[in-house]
């Protein structure tokens, strides 16, 4: 099964980043735009990659739950709505006993779709977040011990934040 940090670097496939850093603007990317490049992420990944190869529609699939589950972390949509359209069921555990499983015939999504499930049952897919900075919204898992992280790198988006709110008191009080 794959794991929630996994899940976040599915999730920042795309990359809405807009922010600029030591003068340089960061472009926003889509990673996943051909059928090679999902499966080359595939493999980087350790997810399966069927023989026969992929197809644009197997993109637009992967594209469409990447979205889903990224409006789901953003509150435009819920997490059933998001997984309405996976089959999701119990199957044989290899330890002997049950485990969620989903059915797409497409055995990479239906990794990420059966570790947001149970993610979601464990009560741990709150820990996928997107960072709080409206010109960031990286993805990330949150392993802090209160699981209140609101960035997803203290040392720039937490700090930029910081140092903006510091700055616009200042700016204020003189």
């Amino acid at each position: 099964m794959a794991t929630l940090s996994l899940i976040a670097e599915f999730l920042n496939t795309v990359d809405h980043r807009t922010f600029s850093r030591h003068g340089e603007t960061h472009v926003a990317a889509d990673h996943l735009t051909s059928p090679r490049a999902l499966a080359d992420w595939l493999a980087d990944h350790d997810l399966p990659v069927p023989r026969a190869g992929l197809r644009p529609a197997d993109v637009t699939a992967t594209v469409a739950l990447r979205t889903a589950l990224r409006q789901v972390l953003t509150g435009e949509s819920d997490g059933p709505a998001a997984l309405a359209g996976y089959r999701l069921g119990l199957a044989p555990a290899p330890s002997g006993g049950l485990r969620i499983a989903a059915r797409s015939g497409r055995p990479w999504l239906d990794a990420i779709v059966e570790t947001v499930a149970h993610s979601a049952a464990r009560g741990d897919w709150g820990r996928v977040k997107l960072c709080a900075a409206p010109d960031c919204r990286w993805a990330f898992h949150d392993t802090s011990r209160s699981g209140r992280g609101r960035w997803c790198a203290m040392e720039i988006c937490g700090n930029r934040h910081k140092t903006r709110t510091y700055r616009e008191r200042h700016h204020q009080a003189g």
